[in-house]
């Protein structure tokens, strides 16, 4: 009897190293050169629908947003409405290190930018004796966060950094909450 207690305990150990053994050998998700956007695929699906903004405390109604993203053949498209426009475009999506997802609204050209102004005084006491009259590139596309059928866009930025993606909305985080049909 002692025989059979020995030889189920050795394919136990034996099966428990096997799946440790397999478990260790498979594959890290890569992570791209810059450590930031994994490049293993993900469900897209999540993001697919009709996406509001909704009214605020004392609000005017200047910032009504409806963004829709649809499944195409070639990958995912959208349309943004805003009080004084209509965009239509590509989506595209990247997801971070830590699984933060992200929607990008290819090919809106930002309303404003003034770019990064943290160095501002040490470039003017460089170009003293040359003036520099080096126009910014406006940055096109239009990154937003997604959590939670909400997605959310970080619309201006500081003294140090300024920029407007979009004029037409006076909110700093605009929120576009998915509608439940």
């Amino acid at each position: 009897m002692k025989k059979y207690y020995y030889l189920l305990f050795s394919f136990a150990l034996l099966f428990s190293c096997n799946d440790k053994k397999n478990a260790s050998e498979s594959p890290e998700p890569a992570i791209s050169k810059n450590s930031v956007t994994l490049e293993k695929p993900f469900d897209k699906k999540w993001i697919e629908g009709t996406y509001e903004t909704k009214p605020e405390e004392n609000d005017s109604g200047e910032c009504r947003l409806l963004l829709e993203i649809t499944k195409t053949k070639n990958g995912y498209a959208y349309f943004l409405k805003t009080k004084t426009r209509e965009l239509k475009g590509i989506a595209t999506f990247k997801i971070q290190k830590y699984g933060e997802k992200y929607l990008i609204l290819e090919g809106i050209k930002w309303d404003e930018y003034e770019g990064d102004i943290s160095h501002e005084e040490e470039n003017d006491s460089i170009s003293d004796s040359k003036t520099s009259t080096k126009e910014l590139e406006i940055p096109v596309g239009i990154e937003a966060g997604y959590s939670k059928d909400t997605l959310t866009i970080q619309n201006y930025g500081n003294s140090m950094n300024s920029y407007t993606k979009l004029s037409e909305c006076g909110r700093k985080y605009i929120q576009l909450i998915k509608s439940q049909k």
